[in-house]
């Protein structure tokens, strides 16, 4: 076995909600919808380094559960306001 399969479950729900947090649909060209999506994303990595910065400095910090709760309802809390790029309808390759 290896990958997925060896790393715990605690572990794997926090790395999916670094992935949730962080996987955010491209802009549309227009210099609104990008702005949002680098303050977006600015927040959102802000979430995820504050989490991780926790579990280094605090071992003893109750559960990843909970941490993955944290980050899950962050990024409940800062949806996508943005248009997302729609590839071949806006000029550009896709």
């Amino acid at each position: 076995m290896s990958g997925r399969e060896t790393l715990p479950a605690d572990v794997v729900e926090l790395l999916s909600a670094i992935v949730q947090a962080l996987e955010l649909p491209v802009p549309s060209v227009a210099r609104a919808d990008e702005r949002e999506h680098s303050r977006l994303l600015d927040s959102r990595v802000t979430d995820v380094l504050v989490t991780l910065s926790t579990l280094l400095r605090y071992p003893d910090y109750p559960t990843l559960q909970i941490d993955a709760a944290y980050l899950r309802k962050r990024t409940a809390d800062t949806p996508v306001a943005y248009t997302p790029y729609r590839f071949g309808e806006q000029g550009g390759e896709g």
